[in-house]
């Protein structure tokens, strides 16, 4: 089955995961416009392609007040974009035993980078995707530590985690409001052999190729949720609860009119 997007927006193309799908659907015949804020690595991946195919566009999504004037100007130059892809990403070890070593700076870069720059993204590309009758994706790059953190990690666990509740809400909210035709994908990777790990974290976790195989693999079958290695079991256990749970409280405040209610005394 053929990767069903031909024009996609990826953020987070310089390295690891981002650029290693950024050359399957290239290779696939995607277009794909590359985001990352290091133009060298932007220029360098461009570079094996056609220009009309490889589009390099240098942007900072931390810099959370240009978003709109960035998605504008995207939307504008490739108005067949139909699939955006958010996966950049830092991972930081803090130990909050030690409070005098805890540098909030780079906890605040954390969550703005991980998880607060997301939701502006998606506030600010939901109405172009909105207005378009085709099909359309927003594809986030999420963890298996989204559903069980590991200690050394604890921001990052906890940006993971803050997302994948924000895109079980997305989803539901898009097909309550007859926008199921925006699928809303979410890629689980466990720990791959990226620089997200460090200088020296190249070493950690499942091998790139491999991980890369299987994600594109679920998006290839048009999956709204793809676990790969090791959160392939979390997702197959306690998540199916889970979300048996969130089903189930959405389906009663359904009945009982407390959704519309809950969002008319905020309005």
């Amino acid at each position: 089955m053929a990767f069903g997007y031909k024009t996609v927006l990826l953020l987070g193309a310089t390295s690891g995961i981002g650029a290693a799908l950024a050359r399957k659907m290239l290779d696939g015949g995607s277009k794909v416009i590359l985001v990352g804020r290091r133009k060298e690595r932007l220029d360098e991946l461009a570079g094996g392609y056609d220009a009309s195919k490889a589009v390099p566009e240098v942007f900072d999504i931390t810099q959370l007040s240009a978003i709109p004037s960035f998605v504008e100007r995207i939307t504008r130059d490739h108005p067949d974009l139909d699939c955006v892809v958010l996966n950049s990403g830092i991972q930081r070890t803090m130990n909050f035993a030690r409070p005098e070593t805890i540098d909030l700076s780079a906890f605040g870069d954390e969550l703005t980078t991980n998880y607060t720059s997301y939701v502006h993204l998606t506030v600010a590309l939901l109405p172009f995707l909105q207005a378009k009758k085709e099909r359309s994706a927003l594809v986030y790059t999420s963890s298996g530590l989204a559903f069980a953190p590991i200690v050394p990690c604890p921001t990052y666990c906890s940006t993971k985690a803050a997302l994948h509740h924000f895109l079980l809400a997305l989803r539901q909210q898009l097909r309550d409001n007859d926008f199921a035709r925006i699928q809303v994908v979410e890629i689980f990777p466990p720990a791959v052999q990226t620089e997200l790990h460090g200088p020296k974290g190249g070493h950690i976790g499942m091998p790139l190729d491999d991980f890369t195989e299987k994600a594109w693999a679920g998006l290839q079958q048009g999956l709204d949720e793809i676990p790969v290695g090791m959160a392939e079991k979390a997702h197959a256990g306690w998540e199916q609860q889970r979300q048996q749970m969130f089903a189930h409280m959405h389906g009663e405040m359904e009945k009982s009119g407390m959704l519309g209610h809950l969002y008319n005394i905020r309005d």
